[in-house]
């Protein structure tokens, strides 16, 4: 860590007169940052995840910190491996001790944004899907993909000479979700006993709870850790969620073994940090994180303000501004005519895009649509997931032929378009650890309808017309409880505000596209983060 950040010197007994009568002037603390990550856009995606560890160290190496990325290096044969076309090879192996064999891993690297992005090398890497799975399910073997990720990400640091020399021991660790939970582990029981990374620092960020990964107790012995560290990690699942009678329920479980030893824990939003230490929020974990609620923070995403802006986005049919907003007129007649549905301006327009399933609502959804159907408005839906919702979009377009639009799979620039086109866009999510969906509307002046739910709650202001002296404030409408009746009842109260009160709308349209959502906002509140992470003295056993 190299010095700096908002901390003035307190000792100034070796300052001289001249010194002493100068103004202070706050010294700013950089870090020396260690991402670690299942996923990093644009290397690779699948959510959020990688759109935070792809964004985020960027906007933290621009105010000054040096940040490296350390993700897997996925190759499957298509198209998509030419996005590691840049990285380099380090021409530096490591040996990595798990899984009762010695692995060795290479690193290749490439330097762009001002980010160290460097992706480990492996066989287990290389293979046809998604980071996790195929279309036959989830990879047998990712619990020893992702424990070697967490080994050679804290070999990295000590081992790659990168430009022109190493991160070294005083680095903070960030590690993202399960797939790099071993991390703070490795440190505390592998490292620190040894006197290395005595002076490093990890976080825990904790992008969906629900996700911990839980293996058989049997595998602990796969992790590198030390024998004595077994109750770090063990998991015992209570009876009722036992397979059969013979089942004891013992497991292991990493996250729980982060969450246990980080020196901070970070969410994705204030409002999933609080709902993680519930019973229904915390899959088990409430007790274990309402124990270190004093650690445990919650920061809300940002969004890329360049690939999701109005007024040059190069899908939309228009370009528009909070001071022009003529042109979102033309994105929605022109999206009316792109799906086949009659073109009407003056047309509620609603929208979702999104994955099908349970958590993000769909079947809230479904069992409103016969009633929202009634009302003179237009719906669109995109999104792949759940069979039965897909089936259920396409039959239903053909029920509603000039009301409804199914477009089953997912289509970046169709999705800008949507957001831009469309007048309201719908997220009953059941849970939400901070969504992104949401911000892209606002910014793209389109009202969001939401599930007051953890990130959802955080970033949409209920709209209140009789505030500021009847000028009104809020930038969307929220609803609880998710029920498919408070959401047609919070529909029909947002139509009648479209439809009846213009002004009112256009408020709401630039107040949500007036917000800052930056990752330079957020990048901020992380380094308050950070600063904290280095008070107390790390974990030791």
């Amino acid at each position: 860590m190299v010095e700096s950040h908002d901390i003035v010197a307190n000792d100034r007994d070796d300052l001289s007169e001249d010194t002493e009568e100068m103004e202070e002037t706050p010294i700013k603390l950089t870090f020396n940052i260690i991402f670690v990550t299942a996923e990093a856009a644009p290397y690779s995606k699948t959510g959020g995840l990688g759109d935070v560890c792809g964004s985020l160290p960027m906007a933290l190496a621009a105010r000054g910190h040096r940040v490296m990325v350390v993700s897997p290096r996925y190759l499957n044969g298509g198209p998509s491996d030419e996005k590691y076309a840049n990285a380099v090879d380090l021409d530096v192996r490591a040996t990595v001790h798990c899984f009762g064999d010695a692995q060795e891993v290479a690193f290749y690297h490439e330097y762009r944004a001002g980010v160290d992005w460097v992706f480990v090398d492996h066989s287990s890497y290389c293979r046809p899907g998604t980071p996790y799975g195929d279309i036959y399910g989830a990879f047998g073997d990712n619990q020893f993909r992702f424990t070697l990720l967490s080994h050679a990400a804290c070999e990295a640091p000590l081992v790659l000479p990168l430009g022109g020399f190493t991160y070294g021991e005083k680095c903070l660790f960030l590690a993202n979700d399960w797939h790099a939970a071993l991390v703070p582990l490795l440190l505390a029981a592998k490292y620190r006993p040894y006197g290395v990374y005595k002076d490093a620092r990890s976080i825990v960020a904790i992008h969906n709870i629900a996700h911990q990964g839980v293996e058989p107790a049997v595998t602990y012995n796969n992790l590198g850790l030390p024998p004595q560290w077994y109750g770090a990690v063990e998991w015992i699942f209570p009876t009722w969620a036992r397979a059969h009678a013979l089942d004891t329920g013992e497991t292991v479980n990493v996250l729980k073994g982060a969450i246990a030893v980080a020196d901070r824990i970070l969410t994705v939003s204030q409002g999933y940090s609080w709902e993680i230490t519930t019973p229904e929020g915390g899959y088990g974990l409430h007790e274990l994180l309402s124990s270190r609620q004093s650690v445990l923070n919650g920061i809300t995403n940002g969004i890329d303000v360049n690939d999701w802006n109005p007024s040059t986005d190069e899908h939309i049919a228009s370009h528009y501004s909070i001071n022009d907003l003529s042109g979102k007129v033309q994105c929605k007649t022109d999206l009316q005519k792109e799906l086949g549905l009659p073109i009407r301006p003056d047309c509620p327009l609603i929208g979702f895009i999104g994955r099908l399933d349970y958590q993000k609502g769909v079947d809230i959804i479904l069992s409103a649509i016969p009633e929202l159907m009634q009302n003179d408005v237009q719906v669109v839906m995109l999104g792949s997931g759940e069979k039965q919702y897909e089936d259920w979009m396409r039959h239903t377009e053909n029920l509603f032929k000039d009301k409804f639009r199914a477009w089953v799979g997912f289509n970046v620039p169709v999705s800008h378009r949507i957001t831009a086109g469309c007048d309201i866009l719908l997220m009953p999510s059941r849970f939400e650890p901070c969504g992104l969906n949401q911000l892209y509307a606002m910014r793209y002046g389109t009202i969001p309808i939401v599930h007051s739910t953890g990130g959802l709650r955080d970033t949409v202001k209920d709209f209140n017309p009789y505030a500021q002296e009847g000028n009104g404030e809020g930038t969307g409408w929220t609803f609880s409880p998710l029920t498919s009746e408070k959401l047609l009842d919070t529909l029909k109260l947002a139509i009648g505000t479209y439809t009846e009160h213009k002004s009112s709308w256009e408020g709401l349209m630039k107040r949500g596209m007036g917000r800052d959502y930056s990752w330079e906002n957020a990048a901020v509140q992380y380094e308050q983060v950070f600063t904290w992470a280095f008070i107390d003295p790390p974990y030791v056993r």
